[in-house]
């Protein structure tokens, strides 16, 4: 029986009927729609659903980054990418780990050869590569392979008791997912090599201070927070706001001046999209615009 059947439909038909069996046949029908994931849970977010949730599930290993967990990441990504309906996705753990680091049991005894032959952690780059805006929303240890993965977003939330750290050095290696990368064009080379050089963590105040985080908020609302915001972006062109992550994007990679050429393309390029001019219709006519993402 193919069902397309939301969770408020549910909450309906749930108010409409006593029949105990109606509710489980719609809720085994909307299960078998869902892609079965060993490592992360996966559903949609917001009044309109528009707002993709991954939350990393190995709480016993404080959601250690093992290479099963980071592809089905990949995977999870990918059909959201391709949902016309979801504008942002929000990754984010549990109130004790965001992710504590990447599995070090799976790591201890691989040899260089396979590192590189199988071009090891390359599958990490999905969350960085994905088109549509990610927000992180972390809560406890955001450590070594856990930091990284926040970083890769493109906005992070975080609760007030969160850590945020790149601890490798006291194992013997360096981070491998952008730490000594992404640190350093946020917080300057001063903060990348104290974070990177002694392993010690920061707090989220800390990490907000120095533009890893962009806010703070109670550890009970973070991810509360972080869909309300993945709502606001899902709510304007996803054609423009991809146009406008791409650009941002690029700041971190290229001189002022190229930068500032690729923008301007950029925005000159909106001009031949639909939602350009219904924006500005919208904005004139002073009422609320109507995108269709073209």
């Amino acid at each position: 029986m193919a069902l397309h059947i939301t969770r408020n439909v549910i909450k309906n038909l749930c108010r409409q009927s006593n029949s105990q069996f109606i509710v489980q046949t719609i809720t085994r029908g909307f299960a078998a729609q869902t892609h079965s994931y060993r490592h992360i849970l996966v559903e949609k977010k917001g009044e309109k659903e528009n707002v993709g949730l991954i939350q990393l599930n190995r709480p016993n290993a404080l959601n250690a980054l093992c290479d099963n967990l980071m592809s089905e990441i990949a995977q999870a990504l990918s059909k959201f990418q391709h949902d016309d309906a979801i504008g942002a996705v929000v990754i984010t753990g549990n109130e004790k780990a965001f992710a504590a680091g990447a599995d070090i049991k799976e790591m201890q005894n691989l040899p260089f050869a396979d590192t590189l032959k199988g071009d090891f952690l390359n599958q990490w780059t999905a969350v960085s590569d994905c088109k549509k805006p990610i927000i992180a929303a972390v809560n406890g240890h955001a450590l070594g392979g856990g930091c990284e993965l926040a970083m890769m977003c493109d906005i992070v939330y975080a609760g007030e008791k969160a850590k945020f750290g790149q601890p490798e050095i006291n194992i013997g290696t360096i981070p491998g997912s952008g730490g000594t990368q992404r640190i350093v064009r946020v917080a300057g080379k001063s903060r990348a090599m104290e974070m990177c050089l002694s392993g010690l963590p920061i707090t989220a105040q800390e990490a907000q201070q120095i533009g890893i985080v962009s806010r703070v908020f109670p550890p009970e609302k973070v991810v509360e927070e972080a869909v309300k915001l993945g709502e606001r972006i899902a709510s304007h062109s996803k054609l423009i706001v991809s146009i406008c992550k791409e650009s941002v994007n690029l700041a971190y990679e290229t001189t002022l001046r190229e930068g500032l050429h690729f923008e301007k393309r950029l925005f000159h390029s909106t001009f031949a999209t639909r939602d350009r001019k219904e924006g500005m219709t919208a904005f004139i006519e002073k009422r609320k615009p109507c995108f269709s993402d073209c």
